[in-house]
């Protein structure tokens, strides 16, 4: 880690709080080094994917686990994660962590649309994450593991909303306060920075590795609502 990584690392805003554009860290032109292939399954991480895939990006909390659940559903091609929904270009890690970025842990998803659908794979987003807990998921607090739906276009964005209104309605029911997930547009993929490459299907490499678990519970059945 470098001192400038090291100094973003202590200098934190307050974990509820989104840096505004004019506070936000400058970040870098160039990316961050990354592999180009998927260490579970060999498929490239990177586009352009398959002519037949769709891409669908969400954020859920800590990446490393989020990412695990959606290589292992049938239909998906390929993972990967990243940082979305702030202003810092190609931030590190620890300038995430720092709060001074903006960004979000967020995965790229890949998939076939003839095997998971795009609400297939928003059903798997809301079962497994407690979309209502704002700037955290669990103990992990920051604007980092906000919840969060990054649209690709109008079709995805309708579908997002829809699940969320019918999904909200499944969580009222069961005593959970209002959902808090974020669903904003992302004009292309070149808003999807990527994480360090040791980020990348980490729970794979590391199987030990921390995956917090905070499903509510509460299931989401597609189709119905979207």
């Amino acid at each position: 880690m470098s001192w400038y990584d090291e100094l973003v690392g202590r200098v934190r805003l307050p974990e509820s709080a989104l840096v505004t554009p004019e506070r936000a860290l400058p970040g870098r032109a160039e990316p961050l080094p990354v592999p180009d292939t998927h260490f579970v399954n060999g498929h490239p991480i990177h586009p352009p994917f398959p002519k037949d895939m769709q891409v669908a990006v969400v954020a859920m909390g800590c990446f490393w686990g989020a990412e695990k659940g959606f290589w292992e559903l049938d239909g998906v091609y390929t993972t990967a994660v990243g940082y979305v929904g702030g202003y810092t270009p190609n931030p590190t890690y620890e300038e995430v962590c720092s709060g001074r970025t903006g960004h979000t842990e967020s995965v790229l998803v890949a998939f076939d649309p003839a095997v998971i659908d795009y609400a297939g794979t928003l059903k798997y987003f809301w079962e497994n994450h407690d979309p209502t807990q704002g700037m955290r998921q669990g103990n992990d607090r920051g604007t980092q593991y906000r919840s969060a739906i990054f649209t690709l276009d109008a079709e995805q964005t309708e579908v997002a909303r829809s699940t969320e209104e019918f999904f909200g309605k499944r969580l009222a029911e069961s005593g959970y306060g209002e959902i808090t997930t974020e669903i904003v547009p992302l004009p292309d993929l070149s808003g999807f920075y990527y994480a360090e490459g040791y980020h990348q299907q980490y729970l794979a490499k590391n199987p030990g590795g921390y995956c917090p678990v905070h499903v509510t519970g509460v299931s989401c059945p597609v189709g119905l609502g979207a």
